[in-house]
């Protein structure tokens, strides 16, 4: 786990001085609230599940520390990263967000589909994960191949990466392979001279990423904690969270 190594030294120091405000694991995103010299910041992720009904009936607990985790310090809530379960990665993940320091003024506001369409015109493009944007990709690219661990219709089962990934000059990986913990596997399979865009709302907005050979990392900003902790406590999709910026980070810019 190379890259939650480095992730993780990114932030150490501001770990040690934030204070826990708040978490919650919603439905489908998971928000953790810490106060930094005396500032209120908060980071999203993904909540990702697996094997939920063996876990509700004895089996390895999702989250071991569940009605703890608020008595636990932000250096423990972010050593979750490395975590083998995916909603206790999730906390890490969303920890790790909300402690990053990230600079706008360095950050475009573009949608990472766009980036995807413009370099992935008449080119091979390999889209790990089902997004939404994919038809509009599809139509700009010479070919286009979607892995998916659920694949449906001409998705390509995820297994079939080592295969794929190598053949393609653009590449967008999700930031959810942070949580299952194929980031490192994954853009080992990219060529060097490929146009990788890692997206996605559990995305780091962090220039570590360029030292493994991502060009553009698209991810999202919590600017007003309040509103993303309300709306995610309470069920929302994304589109739901309020008090968010969409980024993206070049490695060119």
């Amino acid at each position: 786990m190379a890259i939650i190594d480095d992730l993780l030294v990114e932030v150490t120091g501001a770990a040690a001085e934030a204070r826990l405000v708040d978490i919650c694991i919603g439905a489908y995103w998971s928000v953790v609230g810490v106060e930094v010299g005396g500032q209120l910041q908060a980071g999203i992720s993904s909540t990702l599940h697996g094997g939920d009904n063996d876990q509700h009936h004895g089996g390895q607990l999702p989250v071991r520390a569940s009605g703890h985790l608020h008595e636990q310090t932000v250096t423990e809530l972010l050593a979750l990263m490395r975590s083998d379960s995916l909603l206790e990665a999730s906390v890490g993940i969303a920890t790790l967000n909300a402690l990053l320091e990230v600079h706008p003024e360095e950050c475009v506001e573009i949608n990472a589909a766009d980036v995807l369409v413009e370099q992935g015109r008449g080119r091979r493009v390999a889209i790990v994960g089902h997004f939404p944007f994919v038809r509009r990709v599809q139509q700009a690219a010479a070919e286009c191949w979607v892995l998916e661990l659920d694949p449906h219709g001409v998705d390509l089962p995820a297994s079939r990466s080592p295969e794929i990934l190598p053949q393609a000059d653009v590449i967008a990986l999700t930031g959810t392979s942070l949580l299952n913990h194929t980031f490192d596997e994954l853009i080992a399979l990219c060529r060097p001279e490929a146009y990788v865009v890692l997206l996605g709302g559990t995305t780091p907005l962090s220039p570590v990423f360029f030292r493994y050979g991502v060009d553009a990392v698209a991810g999202t900003r919590i600017v007003d904690a309040g509103a993303a902790l309300t709306a995610i406590s309470q069920g929302a999709t994304f589109k739901q969270i309020g008090g968010k910026l969409l980024l993206t980070l070049f490695r060119n810019k």
